[in-house]
């Protein structure tokens, strides 16, 4: 089985943190980026070829995943590729959705000749065995089997919904329904047996049917045409971040040492690309707690229940509270963060303050608020 991570989308429900870098590529918790749980978990599930899917903003993404030595993946055979629009004597070949991607990249993924294919998002928090998943889909002897997990019935009206029998035969797909039949929601992870779905897709785009989405045309497809689909149970902690609220508050529960995600476990670690950076430098006046404070960091103010990334400087008197700060950030004297996140290499003056009212304040990458302080005029 090989892997395909889905991760061009513009994560446009994140406003300024995702103007200028793909969503997949967004900072979690001081020290990784949102696609080392994807990554990881394949590696970690013995998954060796990776295929990236990238479109919009895919620089620092592409940077950050490098040759995938960091998750143990530069590989002579397989490894980890990064797959991008191209040009072709067909025309560009910009991805028009999750299943268009797939088919864009028919030849990356036959040179592979994999039996079996797995499509993952690349802006999910969580751990998975995708190893386990497999033995259900064979087990099942599905064409596709799609994970899920179960959310409050007050919030499945956000997701697709998947309907099921007593054997977890997906009987129905409701996308975003208004009055859903379950709380089984799907979390945008497939296996298809490739033979069938390469058919598929070539045969709808063949006659301009165009299955362009995996939840709007190729699951409803299969069902119509009666393959076996089964839907695969997760029980264990996953986290969409597709919004701001999502992100802060993935990340706020993150800072607790007894998370349900324990990513303490040697057993399943999620690995990362990060720079060198001397320890963390707390001055006597400092204060700090219920926090987490990353590499390079140099403090001399209150830190509340907050992130702090790599090389960021808080200045004496600032409060920190409830905010996620991202690296490369200077934080002046006298300023006061509340309930915010703050993009990397943001700079704060002497005396700044953001406080939300309502809601989540977000700082974006490279923003100044507040005026020049002294030192800088």
């Amino acid at each position: 089985m090989i892997a395909m991570i889905l991760a061009g989308g513009q994560g446009s429900r994140l406003g300024k943190l995702t103007r200028t870098i793909a969503k997949p590529a967004i900072p979690f918790g001081g020290k990784y980026r949102i696609i080392d749980f994807s990554l990881s978990n394949c590696s970690n599930s013995g998954i060796h070829t990776v295929g990236v899917v990238t479109q919009y903003q895919p620089l620092e993404l592409n940077d950050h995943i490098g040759n995938g030595s960091h998750w143990g993946l530069d590989r002579r055979d397989g490894g980890v590729t990064i797959l991008q629009p191209h040009s072709s004597l067909d025309g560009e070949k910009w991805f028009q959705g999750t299943a268009h991607a797939i088919y864009q990249n028919l030849s990356y993924i036959d040179s592979h000749q994999p039996t079996y294919l797995l499509i993952l998002s690349g802006d999910h928090i969580y751990k998975m065995d995708y190893e386990l998943m497999l033995n259900f889909h064979k087990n099942k002897k599905a064409t596709a089997t799609v994970a899920v997990i179960r959310v409050p019935a007050e919030d499945a009206t956000r997701f697709g919904i998947m309907n099921t029998d007593n054997t977890d035969r997906i009987i129905d797909f409701d996308e975003k329904p208004e009055k859903p039949k379950s709380n089984l929601a799907s979390m945008g992870i497939y296996i298809f047996n490739w033979e069938v779905l390469r058919r598929y897709l070539m045969e709808s785009h063949a006659t301009g049917q165009n299955m362009n989405d995996f939840a709007k045309n190729v699951i409803p497809s299969f069902l119509a045409n009666g393959e076996n689909v089964f839907a695969y149970s997760f029980e264990g902690y996953w986290k969409d971040v597709g919004t701001v609220d999502s992100l802060w508050g993935a990340n706020m529960a993150f800072i607790n040492p007894e998370h349900e995600l324990n990513i303490r476990d040697k057993s399943w670690r999620i690995y990362s690309k990060n720079p060198l950076a001397p320890p963390h430098y707390l001055t006597r006046d400092s204060k700090v707690r219920e926090s987490l404070i990353v590499d390079g960091c140099y403090v001399a103010g209150e830190v509340q229940h907050s992130i702090i990334s790599q090389n960021v400087k808080i200045g004496a008197n600032s409060i920190i509270r409830d905010s996620i700060i991202m690296a490369n950030s200077v934080i002046g004297k006298n300023v006061t963060i509340d309930h915010a996140i703050v993009g990397e290499h943001a700079v704060f003056a002497d005396n700044a303050q953001l406080i939300s009212d309502d809601g989540i304040e977000v700082v974006g990458y490279n923003e100044v608020v507040g005026g020049l302080s002294d030192e800088e005029e």
